[in-house]
C-alpha cells in the first residue's frame, strides 16, 4: 500500500519560508514522479511543482517560478518543497502527490498522479 505523509506547514509571515517534507512508502522512490499541489479555501487545487525522476526536467507553475524549488532524496524516500517570500496568496492546504508513471505528458495534472497525501496547511499572514 502506498502511503505518502506530508510535514512542515505552519503560520508563517509574509516573506518568510518554509519547507515542506513528504515521505513515500511502499513503493520503489527512485522510479516514482513527485509533484506537489495545493487547494486555497474555496478554490479548486491547482498545480505548484514536479520534476522528473532522472531531474532532468523540472515543471513550475508561474506563480511559483523564482521563489518555489523542489528536490528529493531518494535515500530517504522524500520530496521537498521550499518556498521563500511567501505571500498570503499561497494560504493553502500543500499536497504531494506520487506516480508510476515517468514520462511528462500530464505530469502538471492532478490526474497523472494516483497517490496522494493528507495534506498539510501553509498559512500566511500579512
Amino acid at each position: 500500500q502506498v502511503q505518502l505523509v506530508e510535514s512542515g506547514g505552519g503560520l508563517v509571515q509574509a516573506g518568510g519560508s518554509l519547507r515542506l517534507s513528504c515521505v513515500v512508502s511502499g513503493r520503489t522512490f527512485s522510479r516514482t514522479t513527485m509533484g506537489w499541489f495545493r487547494q486555497a479555501p474555496g478554490k479548486e487545487r491547482e498545480f505548484v511543482v514536479t520534476r522528473t525522476v532522472s531531474g532532468s526536467n523540472t515543471y513550475l507553475a508561474d506563480f511559483a517560478k523564482g521563489r518555489f524549488s523542489i528536490s528529493r532524496d531518494d535515500a530517504k524516500n522524500t520530496v521537498f518543497l521550499q518556498m521563500n517570500n511567501l505571500k498570503p496568496e499561497d494560504t493553502a492546504v500543500y499536497y504531494c502527490a506520487a506516480s508510476g508513471n515517468l514520462g511528462t505528458i500530464g505530469i502538471d495534472n492532478g490526474d497523472y498522479y494516483p497517490y496522494w497525501g493528507q495534506g498539510t496547511q501553509v498559512t500566511v499572514s500579512s
